[in-house]
């Protein structure tokens, strides 16, 4: 529990800190309003950050969302409070709100912290890391990733061991365990709610295998494989760590679904995946990549033309609808779908989805 609460004003309360809420603060900031942005991660940048490339020019996600996030690190008139949680908001009149902030505490001084790692590599524990997915590990004291910003060490205090490894090889003795909560109660003019996309999750539904069989992954996981701080130096599948040669997406997943409460369309899964088929083919290009869709909604700028290019490299589009996955022993998987245009039911065997 924090042990004081801390008065501050600002102009404007930014909720989120990926690249809508870091834009959103930017602006106002360069308009000369005061401004606190704040994010529940140890890192600003958001998803888009962790991201390979953007659909349909194929630029570097990392290098559009990076100068942003530094030009918003820098800026006088932002101040950024990661690791923190907006507790509640009252709106007092029309351009007046009182706000509850907490800031959890990283257990590093951050203004010591030189990001140098040390820390990190005396840390013995070892946990899933969240910010690949949980496609490997990271230690109990750790930086984010690579690009994250700030660039400051966190203690990971519910798998830390108190162990005082991190400790003895600080070279600025920012470790501090005594850390705590700090509760904010703030005065500000206006609210910006920038908190983004939550993720489905496809253990939502059970016969497409997600979390029962290994080779079964999101397209998130698959994102950091093909990103540039990826943690593999290849695409590789979670079994057994070989390369997939023949790799499957299932589009519309949790939504237009009404027994999961989505019937509606997503707007994002076609491009996108049409997106990753074709880093896939650049890749790996002895890889046969099948995108089952139920229909393709390729409807903004260069979207159709995208649509088609991906055609023309070879990746295979099937119209069809997934009824169940099962592994094989060595495995492979076998996809059970109904051919849409053929009105027949089909299977297809492949090494990853």
């Amino acid at each position: 529990m924090p042990e004081k609460i801390i008065n501050a004003s600002y102009d404007a309360l930014v909720i989120g800190g990926g690249i809508a809420g870091g834009e959103a603060a930017l602006n106002l900031a360069n308009n000369g309003f005061k401004v606190l942005l704040v994010e529940k991660d140890l890192s600003i940048g958001g998803k888009m950050i962790l991201l390979s490339k953007v659909f349909p020019t194929l630029d570097c996600s990392a290098c559009i969302t990076t100068p942003k996030v530094s030009e918003i690190s820098r800026h006088s008139g932002i101040t950024i409070f990661t690791g923190s949680e907006v507790r509640k908001i009252v709106k007092k009149s029309e351009s007046s709100f009182e706000a509850e902030v907490t800031r959890n505490p990283r257990y590093v001084i951050a203004e010591d912290c030189t990001g140098c790692q040390l820390c990190e590599e005396a840390c013995p524990v070892l946990v899933s890391d969240q910010y690949q997915f949980n496609l490997v590990g990271r230690k109990a004291a750790f930086i984010p990733f690579s690009i994250a910003s700030p660039r400051i060490a966190a203690i990971d205090i519910e798998n830390c061991t108190l162990c005082g490894a991190c400790e003895k090889v600080c070279p600025t003795k920012c470790i501090d365990f005594t850390q705590k909560s700090e509760a904010y109660h703030l005065d500000i003019k206006t609210v910006i709610i920038a908190t983004g996309f939550k993720l489905f999750d496809p253990v939502m539904i059970p016969r497409y295998g997600y979390g029962i069989y290994k080779n079964i992954i999101t397209s998130m996981q698959m994102e950091r494989q093909l990103a540039p701080t990826r943690p593999y130096n290849t695409i590789l599948r979670p079994r057994d760590g070989k390369v997939p040669d023949r790799i499957a997406y299932v589009l519309c997943t949790g939504s237009r679904d009404v027994t999961l409460g989505n019937p509606i369309c997503s707007q994002i899964c076609c491009m996108y995946s049409t997106k990753q088929a074709q880093l896939l083919m650049g890749t790996l290009p002895m890889a046969d990549v099948t995108i089952y869709y139920i229909n393709i909604r390729s409807f903004g700028k260069g979207f159709e033309e995208f649509y088609d290019q991906a055609k023309g490299m070879g990746v295979n589009f099937v119209k069809g609808k997934i009824g169940k996955i099962k592994e094989k022993e060595d495995g492979n998987l076998i996809l059970r779908y109904e051919d849409i245009n053929e009105n027949i039911v089909k299977e297809a065997e492949h090494t990853i989805w």
